[in-house]
């Protein structure tokens, strides 16, 4: 039987680059799965899963690559395979021999623990899949990988045949395996049922115990804590929960959990604080949008939109949040909306660098609760906001130019594409200037040409680049004569910001969240 070798005494693992991979829509390049291994490891996980070399070719190329380019400092690749197939010796087993050659210094294997899938899914016995596991398991071992055992469906087949499962166990464990994570496959165990199998187990067989939970009960987080207590010493799970079906258990809320919770050093000392950047960098290589009610990492995480609330935090900003989101990296965020107080305006003034007298703080109250009363948002829209609050601070608008007048005309022809043309006329820099703009729409057309009017005058807005558009009707029983608005977000590289615009005309709304978003950024860059 095998021990932990000393400093090995719990373990973080991170699957995203391979069970996170399986989610809907999530499409992973040899490229992308080296930089998302990169972030990881800045995390300081111990462990980080590439994938099933021999499975597909993908996956094949990364650990290729992964030997020659991936520097990890903190973490171990492994690589995931599964034990040999029924009737041949692990090695003749050409999936066994890429597990073999992957350059990985640690493999998981995930064999059958449930009987039914043994008799039906591998379609052979028992007891051959019982020296399946033995002859993979050791056969690897004496090729000089370190093995972790995933005992898939491991619950499910615990309540059918409780004693072929522990059994799977021990005869991967007797055969050289250094773990044996328990797999809720099924993501449908709840956290005491998941308690009591983790300690059977350890109790029963003696094997180092671990835990890989999916999400499918919304338990998947507070599952793995619970086999956490209940003797497991490695967690298993993925960036941003990422996975197949409802995803896998989150590896940041697990981590945060165990270290901020729990008390449990887990990671090496003052990397969860980098969690919120790493979260947020994996969701922009993966393209998935990070949800902003994650936990810990989320935008939402610690934000306040209730005036009793930022009243509160005025006080003391522990008295409407857990902990100081300092500690994964995240920003406490003050929400000014149709809800917020007078509390909410000043803490937001103040976040702004404004120190606003109580008169100022009622006036900019009563405005942003009629304008929002008329569509408008400031909780999505900090950088309209802060314009605004500049506008009641100052006395004026921040302003680089004067809108004359625009028009957008869009032109089709059979068999083609739309094509639209905006016409703009300012003054800046005491000049008339009068530009023309195409784009694939009003809107690209408009930006085009707002840009080459004022470009030469302010160069730094080439590195202005819109990324996301949202529109909204909101009153929708006028139909197409409803309130329209729109939300622009744009980046100059370094950061992003979010501007609205309100109006009966979707084109006359995108020109103003336009205009507040192009005065924003020359702000910003201090033109």
């Amino acid at each position: 039987m095998t021990t932990a070798p000393p400093g090995d005494l719990f373990h973080v693992y991170d699957t995203t680059l391979r069970d996170g991979a399986q989610q809907e829509g999530l499409n992973l390049s040899v490229a992308d799965k080296l930089t998302i291994a990169r972030q990881i490891d800045g995390l300081g996980v111990g462990f980080i899963e590439g994938g099933w070399p021999g499975a597909n070719p993908k996956d094949t190329e990364f650990f290729r690559r992964a030997c020659e380019e991936l520097k990890l400092e903190h973490a171990q690749l492994a690589a995931f395979g599964a034990t040999r197939r029924a009737g041949m010796k692990a090695a003749d087993d050409p999936l066994i021999a890429a597990l073999r050659d992957s350059g990985a210094g640690v493999v998981t294997l995930v064999a059958k623990s449930h009987d039914r899938h043994v008799e039906l899914a591998l379609r052979t016995t028992l007891e051959e899949n019982l020296a399946m596991v033995r002859d993979t398991v050791s056969h690897l071992r004496a090729e000089g990988q370190r093995v972790f055992l995933d005992a898939e469906h491991f619950f499910d087949g615990y309540r059918a045949n409780r004693a072929y499962a522990l059994e799977v166990l021990r005869a991967a464990f007797e055969a050289g395996a250094d773990v044996a994570a328990l797999c809720d496959t099924n993501g449908g165990m709840l956290p005491d049922w998941v308690a009591d199998v983790v300690n059977d187990v350890v109790e029963t067989t003696g094997v180092r115990v671990g835990i890989h939970c999916h999400n499918d009960t919304g338990c998947a987080v507070a599952s793995t804590l619970a086999a956490v207590d209940a003797g497991a010493t490695h967690v298993q799970g993925t960036l941003n929960g990422y996975g197949e079906r409802t995803g896998n258990a989150d590896l940041v809320s697990v981590v945060a959990n165990l270290e901020l919770k729990l008390g449990r050093q887990v990671l090496p000392e003052g990397l969860l604080r980098d969690a919120t950047r790493i979260a947020h960098a994996v969701a922009d290589v993966t393209n998935v949008p990070p949800a902003s009610r994650q936990p810990y990492v989320g935008t939402s995480a610690f934000a306040h939109k209730a005036g009793l609330h930022a009243s509160a935090i005025k006080v003391d900003p522990n008295l409407y949040q857990h902990m100081d989101p300092e500690g994964v990296g995240n920003d406490m965020r003050l929400l000014v909306s149709d809800m917020a107080g007078r509390a909410s305006i000043e803490l937001k003034g103040r976040e702004l660098g404004f120190e606003l007298e109580p008169e100022l703080v009622k006036r900019v109250t009563q405005r942003v609760k009629t304008l929002e009363s008329n569509g408008y948002t400031f909780e999505a829209a900090d950088a309209s906001f802060e314009l605004m609050l500049l506008e009641e601070v100052e006395g004026v608008r921040p302003s680089y130019f004067d809108t004359e007048s625009w028009r957008v005309i869009t032109e089709t022809r059979p068999g083609e594409e739309a094509v639209s043309e905006a016409t703009v006329k300012l003054r800046a820099g005491g000049a008339r200037i009068v530009t023309i703009g195409e784009g694939n729409g009003p809107v690209n057309a408009l930006d085009h040409a707002l840009r080459q009017a004022i470009q030469q005058l302010y160069p730094e807005i080439v590195k202005f680049e819109l990324i996301d558009y949202k529109v909204r009707i909101l009153d929708q029983g006028h139909g197409t004569d409803a309130i329209t608005r729109v939300l622009i977000e744009t980046t100059d590289g370094s950061g992003s910001w979010v501007t609205v615009g309100v109006g009966h005309n979707v084109i006359e709304a995108s020109w103003m969240a336009l205009l507040d978003s192009l005065t924003f950024g020359l702000r910003r860059h201090g033109a």
